[in-house]
């Protein structure tokens, strides 16, 4: 019922150096309230029962069994808890001593992983103390009255989620633990860490975890020491940080003097198939001994929870400062395939039909931006306009503004003429405004762009998006059709947002205002009437849905992989505010009916640059068969609680 998601925790108790019964206490309180959050896995820092910065301490017997006292106290504490703890502490072995993650449920030992890498280094004497996992050759351990395994390659594994384990400098060796470990099945790694401040360290080591969460395809949970440990000469900052495939997911406040838990949901469903997709995975899967390890069976409960963490409403439009980069980068990547395609066609000359509307206009500036960028002149890019039955005067007017203003070539061509007479050559009648209607006028609009490539020597250039591709909301051979798409794979939320963009820092002041008037304008194919006004009558979201919740679903279900189920779930949190469940639902519907219906379309796209994680060219990310079923997809929507019959 949790569709994939494991509730965890970086936990971050209060400490007091060789303190271990003030520290049980503490570590007690977490686990309660991570057992209250419904939490499954709570891992807690390096040592976190007697503290890191013990010293030669370390060597004084009475430290070690306060330990095991300390141990002993929280099993009994929590031994009618859930929640799965991972604790630091040091643990004698006949003549050696290991820095270990002691992993707990119910009041059981599950299992004893030993640190492998011990820093001995600047700062760091841990070889004075600890011995390496190389140099222990036991495999189970007596602790608190119970033997348990002891093994660095050992994983848990509990209904819905397998997990391994590492220990701070594990993370920093060239092969760290959890590479072998993430091949060996475990999903998510957590790492009890006692990692000192520095300038500019932090950064870095985001950076580290943020990278091995990305290259294991896995959740990670790092959780470091803070306030209490010693600081004679090093500072801890309380770092708890979760990552998932290589984004952040929550992370705790740096150098809080309060005790902390960083909750947040890992979406094993994803990382699952992440790793399903990504064969280089599977082909270093295939490397690994899936013998050797030790797997440890864990009982946990699935239990109803709150979405704590969060997901954008559009997951393809970054926030803040990275919104400029990724339309820089989007805008340089489309710019850099049209050059190419021009170089190789030895074509001088582009026709875009330009209606005033978002996507033509993308278009327009990356062709324009194309010919500044290749020496050519911007004359020889021509732009047409071609009115019809429902041209308004204000796209009209944005259209014929953008292009002069722009310094571009101009024609406008009426399609009406034309379009009367094909319609007597049918034998269609004018009144009758219907599918027949609208696709010849997009008809007779390709027909007159690449008529005039033909006498210019030129290339037409689409301007379809990713978005209209996947609900098939284009004409076949139609606008369907160009000789180089270079909206191809943006999605419609992304385009808006570029244009305003090069509005606000590529062009010129003229320019800008008819781009901001544009970005204004509704989004629609003008193929019906206008009303007495001159105003639109036809509004492409009125009739196929919200851009915003197709983007969305889009977005979960290919680059997620994601069922109708869990995507509708998805949608209820992120729009509920916007949108009641039923109108969610109708949209999820439109969207897998009109997908799979529309796929014929997608299989014989023009060309075009792929620039973000989706395409739908057929000779790139997606391959489908343009007669596979959607019943399952629709099955799962019509079944889904509360809903009302959908229309196929």
């Amino acid at each position: 019922m949790n569709y994939g998601f494991v509730k965890v925790a970086a936990a971050i108790p209060q400490v007091r150096v060789a303190d271990c019964t003030f520290n049980a206490g503490q570590i007690v309180n977490l686990i309660a309230i991570a057992e209250d959050k419904r939490v499954q896995i709570a891992g807690f820092p390096e040592l976190c029962i007697t503290g890191y910065t013990c010293g030669d301490l370390f060597a004084q017997q009475l430290l070690l069994d306060s330990a095991e006292s300390a141990l002993a106290r929280i099993l009994s504490d929590t031994r009618q808890f859930d929640t799965v703890a991972i604790l630091g502490m040091p643990v004698p072995v006949h003549s050696s001593l290991i820095n270990a993650a002691v992993v707990i449920q119910k009041g059981k030992i599950l299992g004893v992983v030993p640190k492998t890498y011990l820093p001995n280094y600047k700062e760091f004497y841990e070889r004075r103390w600890f011995t390496s996992a190389y140099d222990v050759s036991e495999k189970n351990i007596r602790l608190c009255g119970q033997v348990a395994p002891l093994d660095t390659n050992m994983l848990f594994e509990a209904s819905n989620v397998t997990f391994g384990i590492e220990i701070c400098e594990d993370l920093w060796s060239v092969i760290p633990p959890s590479s072998t470990l993430v091949m060996k099945g475990a999903e998510v790694i957590f790492n009890l860490s006692a990692d000192n401040e520095g300038i500019g360290k932090n950064s870095y080591v985001r950076s580290l975890v943020g990278q091995q969460s990305a290259r294991c395809i896995a959740g990670y949970v790092f959780s470091s020491c803070g306030f209490g440990e010693s600081t004679t000469d090093v500072v801890f900052g309380s770092n708890g940080l979760i990552y998932e495939n290589g984004w952040l997911l929550a992370e705790s406040e740096r150098f809080s003097l309060t005790e902390q838990l960083v909750v947040s949901e890992i979406d094993v469903e994803r990382l699952r198939t992440e790793r399903l997709v990504n064969t280089t995975f599977a082909a270093n899967k295939g490397r690994c001994k899936a013998d050797e390890v030790i797997r440890i069976p864990v009982e946990t409960k699935e239990k109803e929870f709150k979405l704590s963490r969060t997901y954008p409403p559009l997951p393809f439009v970054p926030s803040g400062t990275e919104l400029d980069e990724r339309c820089e980068e989007v805008f340089s990547i489309q710019v850099a395939g049209l050059a190419k395609r021009l170089l190789h066609t030895h074509a001088r000359n582009v026709v875009i039909g330009v209606s005033g509307g978002l996507d033509s206009t993308l278009a327009l500036l990356v062709c324009v931006k194309t010919f500044d960028k290749l020496g050519l002149s911007r004359k020889d890019i021509l732009g047409v306009t071609m009115p019809g039955f429902g041209t308004t005067r204000r796209t009209r007017a944005n259209a014929i503004r953008l292009m002069r203003s722009l310094g571009v070539g101009m024609r406008e061509i009426s399609i009406k003429k034309a379009c009367i007479q094909h319609f007597k050559d049918i034998g269609h009648s004018m009144n009758v405004h219907d599918v027949t209607y609208e696709n010849a006028q997009a008809r007779e609009r390709t027909q007159i762009l690449m008529d005039i490539a033909n006498q210019t020597n030129g290339i037409v250039i689409g301007t379809g998006d990713l978005s209209e591709l996947a609900l098939g909301w284009a004409t076949y051979n139609g606008d369907h059709i160009s000789m180089y798409g270079v909206n191809s794979s943006i999605p419609k939320t992304l385009v808006r947002h570029l244009v305003e963009w090069v509005a606000n820092n590529k062009i010129d002041g003229s320019s800008g205002t008819t781009l901001l008037d544009i970005v204004d304008t509704p989004i629609s194919p003008e193929l019906i009437p206008a009303d007495g006004k001159g105003e639109m009558t036809q509004k492409t979201e009125d009739l196929v849905g919200p851009y915003e919740l197709h983007d969305f679903i889009m977005y979960h279900f290919m680059r997620s992989g994601f069922r109708p189920a869990k995507i509708f779930f998805l949608l209820t949190s992120v729009f509920k505010d916007k949108y009641d469940n039923e109108t969610i639902r109708k949209w999820l519907h439109t969207f897998f009916r009109r997908f799979f219906s529309q796929q014929f379309k997608r299989s014989c796209l023009p060309d075009g640059p792929k620039v973000g994680s989706i395409t739908l060219s057929p000779r790139g990310d997606w391959r489908m068969p343009s007669d596979a079923s959607a019943a399952a997809w629709l099955q799962e929507i019509e079944e889904l609680p509360g809903t009302a019959h959908l229309e196929n």
